[in-house]
């Protein structure tokens, strides 16, 4: 053993330290969120969310895009880190500490690979029973998202760069588990001044006017677009006590 090494020898046990990513996308009606089934024991065949030990060369961060990458082929733009859980029993290998991150992303293909037998994306409602303490982490990451969404425009990461009112207010239903009387959320959102008219809209408009000969009420078209508009989202943040309210 060198000098350096003896200098950082310790008696006390260490535990392990794992990242687990839970990473939500939104398919037009329901929020889903991805599982890996494992293709090892402990609890193979159960199905759990990615991730896996952290290696003594990266941070917690590169270990779970790096878990996530080799498991499901999926690279999110951001993670963000919501808990640490610790609790004693919560891995019957051994004692493991679970550094947990979620995501928003917009739906695409994925691959299982590394352990991981197969990865799919779940609905909410359609979520097996997963393996170690998985169903607790889920539900944590469940109050963490809904918290975060009133603090921060995560929801419009789910939605297309152009979107309409509808799926606007279908995905934070899904996010908040409440249902929104329509017109109420779209004069809230527009209140906002977060939100701006997509060019689109008039284009639209022109063509259905010439073709019908008579004026559109665009307005009230559930077809119309919207974009986020980030400059004013940041400026609102800038106000004592902001909240995101629906």
């Amino acid at each position: 053993m060198s000098e350096k090494e003896t200098a950082y020898s310790y008696k006390h046990p260490h535990p392990a330290v794992t990242t687990d990513c839970v990473i939500f996308c939104f398919d037009g009606k329901e929020l889903n969120v991805l599982l890996v089934q494992r293709g090892v024991e402990p609890f193979k065949g159960a199905w759990a969310f990615p991730g896996g030990f952290l290696k003594m060369d990266e941070s917690a961060e590169q270990c779970a895009l790096r878990e996530l990458k080799e498991e499901t082929d999926l690279t999110p733009e951001h993670l963000e880190q919501f808990h640490t859980f610790t609790e004693v029993d919560r891995d019957p290998r051994e004692r493991v500490i679970t550094i947990a991150y979620f995501a928003l992303v917009k739906k695409s293909e994925v691959i299982g690979g590394d352990d991981a037998s197969e990865a799919r994306w779940f609905k909410l409602n359609d979520i097996p029973r997963l393996a170690f303490d998985h169903d607790y982490i889920f539900r944590k990451a469940l109050i963490a998202l809904k918290e975060k969404i009133h603090f921060e425009p995560i929801g419009f990461d789910l939605l297309e760069e152009e979107f309409s009112m509808p799926d606007l207010q279908r995905l934070y239903e899904s996010i908040l588990g409440v249902k929104f009387d329509r017109r109420n959320f779209q004069k809230k959102i527009i209140q906002l001044g977060i939100l701006e008219e997509s060019p689109s809209n008039e284009k639209k408009a022109s063509s259905a006017q010439g073709s019908k000969g008579e004026g559109v009420k665009s307005g009230r078209s559930k077809n119309k677009k919207w974009r986020f508009i980030p400059q004013k989202y940041e400026e609102m943040k800038t106000l004592k006590n902001f909240r995101l309210e629906f």
